[in-house]
């Protein structure tokens, strides 16, 4: 029987809270019989849906922190923001672990100033899982670090081992570097730096990649600082939402590419469901303590519910634990 474990919800994250929030809860709560949520947000949404469902908690809030404000400055002057309050409810041990669709730079912020740093990590790092469709690979960091030194990427190669091997179970992964070339003399004079620390302190480094590795999966862990990867992950979303959009206007153009779309429907869906950011329905900030995961602001409520079961499965196989016993001190 898995861990009894309580998160605290944000619901008003996403562009379309709180109504697919409230159905994502809904249906996470109705898929685990061990999770209690706390859900955080005005009294008027969150008290009503609490008293009729069983296992959720109301933890009314009074202010909201909008996609445009200053992550940092918002969330020191909106204490009371339904965001600021979840991560204050897993500071306080009254939560685990907590889920938000909003702002990623206000979760961000609200992470590392409320809920704090695990001790001996330098900068916590996001970390997704690439929509591939061979296998998932994960990508570190992903945004919340845009300028890093080499001592960073070991600790986010590290902590994205661990994610990798209790969340996807896959043992002993293949960390590469991504850089702009295989060749260990490739790259920035920082990245020749990364190289050799990753080479030096990580057994299951296997060099560097290169973009082009990504999708097919040639690795299974693909580390690099947050601007990077955050540029690299938005092209691959692009791409992916283009193509598909594409594809659909083809087999709609006529009455034989209709009938031809007609016999590859399974397989096509099938797909789609490989590379949709809504199967994992986030990205968990590695390196806070408790969980921590952020979700797409257009999240839908698979997503909601998704993301709110994977902060539960990083919550029960103690990554956080893990992770203060693995990473380097810088």
């Amino acid at each position: 029987m898995p861990e009894k474990v309580i998160l605290s919800v944000d619901a008003l994250g996403g562009d379309n809270a709180p109504d697919v929030v409230l159905d994502g809860v809904k249906a996470a709560l109705a898929e685990d019989e061990n999770l209690e949520i706390i859900l955080c947000g005005p009294a008027e949404v969150v008290e009503p849906f609490a008293a009729g469902v069983a296992r959720c908690t109301a933890q009314p809030t009074t202010e909201f922190i909008d996609m445009g404000e200053h992550p940092a400055e918002a969330v020191r002057r909106k204490k009371d923001s339904s965001l600021v309050v979840g991560c204050r409810l897993v500071k306080e041990s009254r939560a685990q672990g907590f889920f938000s669709a909003g702002s990623t730079g206000a979760c961000l912020a609200a992470a590392t100033l409320v809920i704090g740093r695990i001790k001996g990590v330098s900068r916590p790092a996001l970390t997704t899982i690439v929509p591939s469709p061979v296998k998932p690979v994960v990508m570190c960091d992903i945004g919340a670090n845009a300028d890093c030194k080499a001592e960073y990427l070991l600790q986010f190669a590290q902590m994205a081992t661990i994610y990798m091997e209790e969340i996807l179970h896959v043992k002993n992964p293949r960390v590469a570097l991504l850089n702009i070339g295989e060749e260990e003399t490739k790259g920035s004079l920082f990245a020749q730096e990364a190289f050799a620390l990753l080479k030096a302190q990580l057994p299951n480094f296997a060099g560097n990649a290169e973009g082009g590795d990504i999708l097919p999966a040639n690795f299974d862990i693909f580390v690099t600082d947050g601007f990077t990867g955050n540029v690299c992950l938005k092209t691959i979303e692009g791409t992916s939402k283009t193509l598909f959009k594409t594809l659909k206007e083809i087999f709609y153009s006529s009455a034989l590419t209709k009938l031809g779309a007609l016999t590859i429907k399974g397989g096509l869906s099938d797909l789609m469901v490989k590379v949709s950011p809504d199967t994992y329905g986030g990205a968990p900030l590695l390196g806070v303590k408790g969980a921590c995961i952020v979700g797409h602001g257009s999240s839908n409520a698979l997503a909601i519910k998704n993301g709110i079961h994977t902060t539960a499965e990083i919550v029960r196989t103690d990554v956080s634990g893990l992770i203060e016993k693995t990473v380097s001190k810088p």
